[in-house]
């Protein structure tokens, strides 16, 4: 329940940001691109670098998660191979050393 709220809370304030941000820059700006130059609002430029950098920070993130996911599942067959062994040595007969 906290958690919502503070989450609805910083949408909010980021929201009130980006409208006052917004308000205050009027301007245009062009982006020289190296095959093409756009004009457009400073806004609108913001909006797409920061979707350009949430889109590759998940690129990132995508990278990290998916070789967690590769060790874990080596981990998991390691721990089956093991446990198996481990079982057929509980299972061996014991031998005395007399």
């Amino acid at each position: 329940m906290l958690k919502k709220i503070g989450v609805g809370l910083l949408v909010i304030i980021i929201f009130v940001v980006m409208l006052w941000f917004t308000s205050n820059n009027p301007g245009s700006v062009e982006v020289d691109l190296a095959f093409r130059t756009i004009t457009s609002t400073i806004p609108i430029a913001f909006l797409f670098l920061f979707v350009m950098g949430w889109a590759f920070g998940l690129l990132c993130a995508s990278v990290f998660i998916l070789r967690l996911l590769n060790e874990r599942r080596q981990l998991r067959r390691t721990l089956r191979h093991t446990e198996s062994e481990v079982s057929s040595l509980r299972n061996l007969p014991l031998v005395d050393a007399d």
